[in-house]
């Protein structure tokens, strides 16, 4: 199965953008959960994307406030992500993404912040409902917040993680609790979204490693149109959706190679003899 983002850098109508991620082959869409691009009728958006024929894998949390997770807006900030957590309940969305810092000097992490994120989760658990901290510029946060909290998962970024944390193997680290995908390329030297194989991520090591974790979940883009904004909407879908069965098929090949001792996925499909 594949997903795509439901902003991919167009201005259309939204019931156009679901239909279109569709046509292009997609199964599944993450939704932004705000109205930060004037959507006041974003609740609606679970009902449309489905009424198009896709399913809604997730949604994203607005970041723009969340340092003041870890600070004395913390309250103000946890009640904003009890009715997003809510909201998937209700919606029957079963993700949300959350980011836990901003910026390249975020406050540091601590107690009363983990405190928040704990009492977050647990809202969540009792909706069906489960979180999935993204990496960013910096990992601190997010160790000690997986470290402490057991229950919480991971949202693998690709780009952030090509770009400001390349030293780092996330996936090795937080396989086991992978919930989420966001793959995205760049050239190393910002977060650029381009589609996968226009950048520099080793997408053979990407994808090795989605398919030893515990994820079964679509392949899930979060490409936008910058740099290709000479290309139709359905132009740029088409190829979005080219590259993620690429992917798709790379984790597939993993997968069987895991299966059969590292032969080659032809090799696996071949009947094993008796």
């Amino acid at each position: 199965m594949t997903a795509t983002f439901a902003w991919f850098g167009y201005e259309l109508p939204k019931e156009d953008r679901f239909r279109l991620i569709k046509a292009a082959g997609f199964d599944g869409i993450s939704l932004w959960w705000a109205d930060d691009f004037g959507d006041g009728t974003y609740r609606d958006n679970p009902g449309l994307a489905r009424g198009a024929g896709l399913t809604v894998e997730n949604v994203h949390a607005p970041f723009e406030r969340c340092n003041d997770i870890w600070g004395a807006a913390g309250e103000e900030l946890l009640a904003h992500y009890l009715t997003i957590v809510s909201d998937c309940g209700e919606h029957e969305i079963p993700a949300v993404v959350i980011h836990l810092s901003s910026g390249k000097t975020p406050p540091p992490p601590n107690e009363a912040g983990l405190n928040r994120l704990q009492r977050l989760v647990c809202h969540a658990e009792g909706r069906g409902v489960r979180v999935a901290f993204e990496n960013l510029r910096e990992s601190p946060h997010l160790d000690f917040t997986l470290s402490r909290i057991p229950s919480a998962g991971f949202c693998f970024d690709s780009g952030h993680r090509n770009c400001w944390t390349p030293d780092e193997d996330l996936l090795t680290r937080y396989g086991e609790r992978l919930f989420v995908l966001h793959l995205h390329d760049n050239d190393g030297s910002d977060d650029q979204h381009k589609i996968p194989f226009d950048g520099t991520v080793d997408w053979l090591d990407v994808m090795r490693k989605v398919a030893k974790s515990r994820y079964t979940g679509p392949v899930a883009l979060e490409a936008k149109n910058t740099g290709y904004e000479d290309m139709s909407p359905e132009a740029f879908l088409a190829l979005t959706y080219t590259r993620a069965k690429k992917l798709e098929g790379m984790r597939n090949d993993a997968v069987h190679r895991e299966r059969r001792g590292g032969v080659s996925a032809e090799e696996a499909d071949r009947p094993l003899s008796l």
